[in-house]
């Protein structure tokens, strides 16, 4: 909490414990007005408020309006999934490449052999989907990379969440007889 929050927050209690105060001396007077108590709402206390913002009261001169953030609507976008055997990531973007949201198998606590499950997939997916939701999401190009065991499964469950697939595209490296191969794993 900044200085400046703390004080507007000491202020806003002040003002609820003045307002009860008063309610409380209203009470015991069974609502006669003797002209020591008046009895005061939240709507007199928020407009006493604006009008000493408005009057320029220096305790209160330095309050900025937040700006309301304009949320972007990405109708097309694109899902990277990368595959490999110990672990699956999937990240959306929009057609530029600003990442919207991702997840990966760690983020949602699988450990070990687990993460690279096509079950592990399909969670990793309605994950990223929750955080993508409010953009508005409807179509996307999907590109595939790796060759883990989840790669199918993240792509049906792209579909399940309500996306149109408009490109399945396998973007996996191949050496043009690059660098020596490692030895052929064994399943």
């Amino acid at each position: 909490m900044t200085s400046k929050n703390k004080k507007e927050f000491k202020d806003n209690i002040k003002t609820i414990e003045r307002e009860s105060v008063e309610l409380d001396n209203v009470e015991k007077n069974n609502g006669e007005d003797n002209g020591k108590t008046k009895e005061v709402s939240v709507a007199d206390v928020k407009k006493r408020e604006q009008e000493k913002e408005i009057a320029g009261d220096p305790a209160k001169s330095k309050t900025v309006k937040k700006k309301k953030k304009i949320r972007r609507q990405v109708v097309k976008g694109q899902a990277h999934i990368q595959c490999t055997y110990n672990n699956t990531v999937v990240t959306i973007s929009d057609l530029k490449g600003r990442v919207l949201g991702w997840s990966s198998a760690g983020v949602l606590g699988f450990r070990g052999a687990k993460k690279a499950t096509p079950f592990a997939a399909t969670k990793i997916v309605n994950n990223v989907m929750e955080k993508v939701f409010r953009y508005g999401l409807q179509e996307v190009e999907v590109y595939v990379k790796g060759v883990g065991s989840g790669r199918e499964a993240a792509i049906r469950a792209l579909v399940n969440n309500g996306l149109d697939i408009m490109l399945i595209k396998d973007i996996t490296p191949i050496p043009h007889n690059g660098c020596r191969p490692r030895k052929p794993r064994r399943v």
